[in-house]
């Protein structure tokens, strides 16, 4: 999947190319033991109408950040695991995913001692109504619009929006006048 997508930024084509090489380890590389990095998945939530996103404070690093995680082994795509990530840790039902990636980010992070995150993030959205329910992994949950993203904030988050809200308009167009 990752081959053949186009990156939204110059960043994430560097992050592209380096998962790539990266997943020339073969499966190992989607597990979390391997020490030189494995593949997450993260999504950035929208609510019903586009003008907010969901985001956690984390627990471990006290930022806000998208919603995702490590990839398990019952999950078949990338997408099937940021959903389930971000079905998990905002309690909410009925999200609905873009299955293209907005975003790829190669990031240090301290699962097994150091190693780095290979974070494939994907645009989700939420039913109307929607309401969120933390998480053991989260401080806090908050809706934020997308212009005024909360402090501190994850290096990589801010830059997520841009490609999200493209995504939005692709799969939530509004009806015409």
């Amino acid at each position: 999947m990752l081959s053949g997508w186009e990156p939204t930024s110059t960043a994430a084509t560097t992050a592209r190319d380096q998962t790539l090489a990266l997943l020339a380890a073969g499966p190992v590389a989607m597990r979390r033991e391997h020490r030189a990095g494995h593949v997450t998945a993260s999504a950035l939530v929208f609510d019903a109408t586009g003008s907010r996103v969901l985001l956690c404070l984390h627990g471990k690093f006290h930022k806000w950040v998208q919603l995702g995680g490590h990839c398990e082994p019952a999950d078949h795509t990338l997408a099937e695991a940021a959903l389930r990530e971000a079905t998990e840790e905002s309690g909410i039902a009925g999200l609905r995913i873009d299955p293209v990636p907005i975003d790829v980010d190669v990031h240090a992070v301290s699962c097994q001692g150091g190693s780095l995150h290979h974070d494939v993030r994907y645009a989700v959205f939420a039913p109307p109504g929607a309401v969120e329910q933390v998480s053991a992994e989260s401080e806090a949950l908050g809706w934020f619009p997308p212009d005024r993203l909360p402090e501190p904030l994850a290096g990589g988050t801010a830059r997520l929006v841009v490609p999200g809200l493209a995504a939005f308009r692709r799969a939530c167009p509004l009806p015409a006048p």
